[in-house]
């Protein structure tokens, strides 16, 4: 297989886990590169980083000199993305970076320009967590939905796919985890053909480093406001 993609990797204090999500994403036959957006981390990650970077000129490392969040910083890797599709990966091994091949048929095939992946529909497996957060999934979603009038079954999903010229021609401004309703609310506008995917989804507790809470919900709540009836160009 003939490497075809571009995974953007969003980093703040992931020492934990960076070295093996690193090494899983590399695995994958499609990858062409690995950019990573080190958000001004503070834990061992940057140093983990620079040992990775030695051993594959695939990975790319891209810093931030103050913690900017995670828009932020994925804006800096889609700027930076080179392969004709491209690809959000959490740091945090809640998806599974096997799953890629699942995730982009739908592009391959030229069904689509747009996938999100789903941890709400089919099978797959995901670990049984948080019982509000998955409310406030759904409630996201759905308000997203009737704005959007897609029937996504969940916008906050973190393993998303574009062909390159979608992503890069949406001009994003969230910082945090509003880029994940400003992101779906653009990309509606565009008309493009858009699949979801059922993924599996081994979520972490807080105690275990999550970082989204309920202000980040309620920030959420505003972008689709903002981005869908205020903010329409």
């Amino acid at each position: 297989m003939t490497p075809f993609l571009s995974v953007v990797m969003p980093v703040h204090n992931e020492a934990a886990t960076i070295e093996r999500i690193v090494r899983a994403v590399l695995a994958q036959p499609m990858v062409a590169e690995l950019i990573v957006v080190d958000d001004a981390s503070s834990d061992g990650t940057s140093a983990a980083l620079n040992v990775l970077q030695s051993s594959d000129s695939r990975l790319t490392v891209q810093r931030h000199q103050i913690n900017r969040g995670k828009g932020a910083a994925v804006r800096t890797g889609f700027a930076a993305a080179k392969s004709p599709v491209v690809l959000i990966q959490d740091a945090d091994l809640e998806y599974d970076p096997a799953e890629y091949q699942k995730l982009l048929q739908p592009i391959m095939d030229g069904r689509a320009e747009v996938v999100f992946g789903s941890r709400f529909v089919g099978s797959e497996a995901h670990r049984v967590l948080y019982y509000w957060h998955s409310v406030g999934n759904r409630l996201l979603t759905l308000l997203s939905n009737i704005f959007t009038n897609l029937n996504l079954t969940d916008m906050e999903g973190g393993l998303k796919a574009f062909k390159r010229e979608v992503i890069q021609k949406i001009e994003l401004k969230e910082d945090r985890f509003g880029i994940e309703p400003e992101i779906t609310a653009k990309v509606a506008r565009l008309r493009v053909p858009i699949y979801e995917v059922a993924i599996s989804y081994s979520g972490r507790t807080y105690a275990e480093g999550k970082k989204i809470n309920w202000r980040d919900g309620l920030s959420a709540f505003r972008c689709i406001i903002q981005y869908n009836l205020i903010e329409r160009g």
